[in-house]
């Protein structure tokens, strides 16, 4: 196949891939906003509670895309920008997969080539993420523990401690992977890329989960925010802690990203219905936070799919 050829192929599959993702976006954002009594985008509150979200939108992709680069560039040489933009993409991979496991594949199709070795760091993308998800949780479900006591709370805790223990355990301790591939036969001719962990240094491991515990505070105040402005009067430290509960339990609770939204207005309903009655205002800031840190992004990420190199 002649260079040409590749390149026409690359236009017509990146275009095709890219109109179908915008088209499901399309279709299942004007479902679910048409879900959401109209009057409630009339009876919001400050504005400012608006532009604050806004602002921490930014700040929370600015975060992942910069975690994602550390990542990557220790992996080959590559911009900023190019990893940025692979980041964007995964999030339009992420949509129409269970529980967003089609980010990470997405940004290494993204970046091409080196699949393997990018999956290596890519591991400790998701250690570093599923630590603040836990870490956070903990927090959530300690809280709820103390204001409803049941007996699933204390176990969902106790797991959530044994879960978090393990992956900082295993985040901090990469390099013994190394022994232990070896020691399998079928394995031993991967632990060229496991060693390639030995690049991303302690300094470097501290900063990207700290980065990511960073980032989960963000979006958690942008979802209190986002209830401020719908004039869902939660207050701020139990509201964060129940914030952080909620997006554990989506994590947690099986569900496609394009049609999470059910799953996220029953949960936040659930959650904050003892805070406020404004159950119309919780829905109306659900869909909001859904717009802003998957929708958005993941319609950029579309348009750059456009971009890339399918066939090489």
């Amino acid at each position: 196949m002649n260079k040409n050829t590749k390149i026409w192929l690359n236009n017509i599959l990146g275009g095709g891939i890219s109109l179908l993702l915008l088209y499901f976006i399309y279709n299942e954002v004007t479902k679910q906003v048409s879900g959401i009594d109209s009057n409630a985008w009339k009876q919001t509150g400050n504005i400012v509670y608006l532009w604050l979200c806004v602002f921490l939108m930014i700040i929370n992709i600015s975060l992942e895309g910069s975690k994602w680069y550390l990542l990557s560039v220790s992996v080959a040489p590559v911009s900023y920008f190019r990893a940025f933009c692979s980041y964007l993409a995964g999030i339009a991979f992420s949509i129409i997969t269970p529980n967003r496991i089609g980010e990470y594949p997405g940004r290494i199709f993204y970046l091409g080539n080196n699949t393997f070795r990018y999956i290596t760091v890519a591991i400790l993308g998701i250690s570093a993420q599923l630590f603040s998800l836990y870490f956070f949780g903990i927090l959530g479900l300690i809280y709820f523990n103390i204001v409803f006591p049941a007996l699933i709370a204390k176990v969902a805790l106790a797991v959530c401690l044994i879960i978090s223990f393990s992956i900082v355990v295993i985040y901090l301790r990469f390099e013994s992977w190394i022994p232990a591939m070896i020691r399998i036969k079928w394995l031993r001719k991967f632990s060229i890329y496991g060693r390639l962990l030995n690049r991303v240094t302690t300094k470097r491991q501290a900063l990207i989960l700290a980065m990511s515990l960073f980032r989960f505070a963000v979006f958690t105040a942008q979802y209190l925010f986002l209830l401020r402005w719908m004039n869902v009067n939660v207050p701020f430290a139990e509201g964060f802690c129940m914030a952080a509960l909620f997006f554990w339990l989506l994590a947690v609770i099986p569900s496609i990203a394009l049609t999470e939204l059910g799953v996220r207005g029953t949960v936040s309903l659930y959650l904050f219905q003892h805070f406020s009655s404004n159950s119309v205002g919780i829905l109306a800031a659900t869909v909001g936070i859904w717009l802003l840190n998957l929708i958005l992004p993941s319609i950029l990420g579309s348009i750059l799919i456009m971009r890339m190199r399918l066939l090489r």
